[in-house]
């Protein structure tokens, strides 16, 4: 079974910033593409941000110029820094991976247990 752990999340006001994190094991970590959904209270989990093995990055027009994916190659992990959040950005933010992502593609096939965002206005 695949693990996707996330970690960091939290708590902040509007306009804040938070970053969460995602550790893979290697064999996912250099074969796949990974990234990030969210799934807001109620509503369908959206894609939000994904890089590639060769580091090409993709966002949601929503987040870009605000949120920044990387990944760290001697941690095998991924990283989301969110900046200027919003209040409609609270949910459950998803770590995913998979050889495609991105918001026309179907769901990815590899999930991790996700992590709380939550935006205060």
């Amino acid at each position: 079974q695949v693990q996707l752990v996330e970690s960091g999340g939290g708590a902040v006001q509007s306009g804040g910033s938070l970053r969460v994190s995602c550790s893979a094991p290697i064999t996912i970590f250099s074969e796949y593409s990974l990234g990030w959904y969210r799934q807001p209270p109620g509503k369908q989990r959206e894609f939000v941000a994904s890089i590639t093995p060769g580091g090409r990055t993709n966002y949601e027009d929503s987040v870009s110029g605000r949120f920044t994916i990387s990944k760290d190659n001697a941690k095998t992990s991924i990283y989301l820094e969110m900046d200027r959040l919003e209040p409609e950005e609270t949910g459950t933010y998803f770590c995913s991976a998979d050889y495609l992502l991105g918001r026309t593609v179907r769901l990815p096939k590899y999930w991790g247990q996700g992590i709380q965002v939550t935006v205060s206005s």
